[in-house]
């Protein structure tokens, strides 16, 4: 009978050989040009562990590809954009066809525009959302004492992997740095009851941080079902008076027009964000959103000039420039 120090042991080896494993196979495949069963005949394995292995790999970060050859129409969308609403920087990737990988892809190259940017002594704000936590995976982790991370709008009331203590905890784990929370719902049940709040000294010590970052990382939501915001109770019981007020979608929780400017609504009189408006000031201010359903709410956000950055995809790029204002519809977009 094998004793816990013993199996403790067995198990520590079996991580190993896992890991030496998974090295193995992605330098096989991604340097040494095997195919999947060459893979698995040279490392005894099965062709179904090979693809597995793979598909992990490139899910968790392991195994980042840097594609050196340039992508004439994304360059050309790039430039486009960068004249159009005069921003500094813009990084377009070729759509997937897939919603959630086109999410993951935009994610990843918003962490490494980030990743560009960062340096000692920065204070960094971060938003929500699947969007975002995929960016982490392209974070270089390395020590950076003199930064901080904070939120920079309230939170949900459920975790997903993807709240806004999640994301800015994981962004604050990779660099080493402090990180500091907005410990309140986004929306409040009345204005007073937000005001009051911010008489607190952590919140509004951590509302004074927000609105001084040097790096501000966030996405946006559109108006369907799609948006993890619309499907909380909240927004969802005021969708109807939303879109009536001309709402397109939101951007750090404040509902915006086609033209970029806040809806007359009361949501907006009870958000816990830095306000698009304060986004402004921000020296580097980072928008990653993506896909067919985020043209309109992207567009109005870059016609209300909130953000210096972008990063989209391809066909989301083409349908923003589009003069006609159309946005694709789901046959156009597959």
């Amino acid at each position: 009978m094998a004793t816990k120090g013993t199996d403790t042991a067995t198990t520590g080896i079996e991580d190993l050989d896992a890991q030496q494993i998974r090295a193995r196979v992605a330098w096989l495949y991604f340097i040494g040009g095997l195919t999947q069963q060459e893979i698995a005949d040279q490392l005894g394995l099965t062709r179904l562990r090979v693809n597995k292995t793979l598909g992990q790999l490139r899910t968790d970060g392991s195994v980042v590809v840097d594609i050196r050859l340039p992508m004439a129409n994304c360059i050309d969308l790039e430039n486009r954009m960068k004249e159009r609403f005069g921003l500094d920087d813009v990084s377009v990737i070729p759509t997937l066809p897939d919603d959630s990988e086109n999410q993951r892809a935009v994610g990843d190259a918003a962490g490494g525009m980030l990743d560009r940017l960062l340096e000692d002594g920065m204070g960094l704000g971060v938003g929500w959302g699947k969007t975002l936590t995929a960016g982490l995976k392209r974070l270089t982790p390395r020590p950076l004492p003199g930064s901080w991370v904070t939120s920079v709008m309230g939170g949900l009331t459920r975790g997903s992997g993807s709240s806004t203590f999640e994301v800015a905890t994981g962004y604050a784990r990779a660099i080493s740095a402090e990180c500091y929370y907005l410990t309140a719902p986004l929306y409040f049940p009345s204005v007073e009851s937000r005001e009051a709040l911010l008489s607190h000294h952590g919140i509004r010590e951590t509302m004074r941080r927000a609105r001084s970052v040097d790096v501000a990382l966030v996405s946006c939501g559109d108006m369907t079902a799609r948006s993890l915001l619309v499907q909380t109770p909240t927004v969802s019981e005021n969708l109807a008076t939303l879109q009536a007020a001309g709402a397109v979608g939101d951007l750090l929780g404040v509902f915006l027009d086609e033209a970029g400017r806040p809806v007359d609504h009361p949501l907006n009189e009870r958000v816990l964000s830095v306000t698009p408006e304060q986004l402004k000031s921000v020296r580097h201010s980072i928008l990653a959103s993506g896909g067919w359903y985020k043209v309109n709410i992207i567009r109005a956000i870059l016609r209300g000039g909130y953000v210096t950055r972008l990063v989209t995809d391809e066909m989301c790029a083409a349908a923003i420039l589009d003069d006609t204002g159309q946005t694709p519809t789901n046959s156009q977009q597959t």
